[in-house]
């Protein structure tokens, strides 16, 4: 991995990553497979385009969409449209959106403690008869600890980076926690969302 920029973030081209969803009560909800395009280098920085697909339980394909990841020194640039989760842009496929935000930023060097940037997403969306807007915020990043999880995949070492997700819209929004689990050259291993009562 020494000679890759990304060190949480697997840049190979080629390289897939599929991980299943579940809801609060375990069952299985559907799959995200996240596949490495298009990677190049020029002048210390690399790029790569992230394409996302979202299946339902039965493996029937309801979405596919793209986003960059830019790495230059130390740091890796995740495209904020990354933060718009599989089943939110499901639901605007069809609609014509609007995006400007924050890019979620990861540093290669991670350590307990450490706060991390924080990273937000603008979007407008026509539908027809008036637009709706909304906006999320990925708030409070901070690596948390460093734990071993163990998934169907295997058991990874992980460093465990805490946030808040923010959501604004015309008819309301909240805060939601989460968390994600991340392994060294392997990326995402686990995330988890709660609801207000930490469940």
């Amino acid at each position: 991995y020494a000679q890759e920029c990304s060190r949480y973030y697997p840049l190979r081209e080629g390289t897939s990553l599929t991980y299943t969803s579940y809801n609060g009560k375990d069952k299985e909800e559907g799959t995200i497979t996240y596949k490495v395009k298009d990677v190049s280098s020029n002048a210390g920085v690399t790029r790569a385009t992230m394409q996302m697909e979202l299946s339902d339980a039965k493996g029937k394909n309801m979405m596919t969409s793209e986003y960059g990841i830019t790495c230059e020194g130390d740091m890796v640039r995740i495209d904020f449209k990354s933060l718009m989760n599989g089943p939110m842009m499901q639901q605007f496929k069809d609609m014509e959106m609007d995006m400007t935000g924050t890019d979620l930023e990861l540093p290669n060097n991670l350590s307990v403690g450490q706060e991390l940037a924080d990273a937000s997403i603008h979007m407008k969306v026509n539908m027809g008869a008036m637009n709706m807007e909304m906006n999320v915020e990925t708030l409070n990043r901070k690596v948390e600890k460093k734990e071993s999880v163990t998934p169907p995949a295997g058991t990874f070492d992980c460093f465990v980076i805490s946030s808040d997700t923010r959501t604004k819209m015309m008819m309301g929004g909240g805060t939601f926690p989460s968390r994600i689990w991340l392994s060294e050259g392997v990326g995402m291993v686990k995330q988890e969302t709660y609801n207000k009562n930490g469940k």
